[in-house]
């Protein structure tokens, strides 16, 4: 086996999205800022409520996925579907726009630390316009484990061997494979964790002090991983908390044109006019 060293870094930057929630936006801040197929990572945290409280009202995606993952708060998801589904601390919501999907995410709290990701993977062209679907995972769905030395892992999406066992995330159906993983390394602890050679990784560290081999992470960045097929990461003396997060890359033409992701400049163009004409989601 192989590991894997640090590639590049994209630090996360103060930004605000939806209706002027204040966020660290790490891939995505430009548009050559991404790791195929990632597009967009925020991270949201504040116990301010003025921070969070306009939430994300209405508005449209088509041609990729929006992961949305809970560390600690109350947010209410709606959409185009009927779907409705309360993202309560350390659930998970992961939605497949296609060909389009309106929706909104609203806080369900007028005080407090609300603190999360949001992440946007792409689809293939040939997946960009297949039917919208939402999955809403329960906090209690996500796969949990511990190990001797303390550390914790809590898998979201696709396989991990860990500790002797192989942990099955709860999101299905998706085809890029990924890998969606938040773990908890305990105070100076080692965890070597298998990252299959065809999918494209990144490490986003958000607590404490961790390194990838001997190059310490730099905290609240996006820090894309090289070719190999494991991850050897150390803590910290408190410990550390961070997300491991792969898919297999598409390797296609990206054009962005705010919440649309197509192929072709003529692709964004119809989107926009069957937004306009009301025909997004159709």
């Amino acid at each position: 086996m192989t590991n894997r060293s640090i590639r590049s870094v994209i630090p996360g930057m103060d930004s605000s999205d939806g209706a002027g929630v204040r966020l660290k936006r790490s891939i995505g801040q430009h548009q050559n800022l991404r790791i195929d197929p990632f597009l967009m990572l925020d991270n949201f945290s504040s116990d301010r409520a003025d921070d969070y409280i306009a939430g994300f009202p209405a508005h449209p995606h088509r041609g990729f996925e929006t992961v949305t993952y809970m560390l600690d708060g109350r947010m209410l998801h709606r959409d185009h579907m009927g779907n409705e589904g309360l993202l309560r601390s350390g659930g998970v919501q992961w939605m497949t726009a296609g060909r389009g999907v309106i929706h909104e995410e609203m806080p369900q709290q007028e005080e407090g630390l609300m603190r999360g990701f949001q992440l946007w993977v792409n689809l293939p062209a040939a997946e960009k316009m297949k039917p919208a679907a939402y999955q809403n995972i329960e906090p209690e769905e996500v796969v949990t484990a511990a190990d001797a030395a303390g550390n914790r892992v809590r898998l979201v999406a696709g396989s991990l061997p860990f500790d002797g066992k192989t942990l099955e995330g709860p999101v299905a159906g998706i085809s890029r494979q990924p890998l969606f993983v938040d773990l908890a390394l305990a105070a100076g602890a080692a965890l070597e964790l298998p990252v299959a050679a065809d999918l494209n990784a990144f490490i986003y560290l958000f607590e404490g002090e961790a390194a990838l081999g001997n190059d310490a992470l730099e905290l609240n960045a996006a820090t894309e991983l090289g070719e190999g097929d494991r991850v050897s990461l150390t803590a910290g003396p408190e410990g550390a908390r961070l997300l491991l997060v792969a898919a297999r890359p598409i390797g296609e033409p990206v054009v962005q044109y705010g919440p649309f992701v197509m192929n072709t400049s003529a692709e964004i163009e119809q989107a926009l006019r069957d937004y306009r004409d009301g025909r997004l989601v159709d």
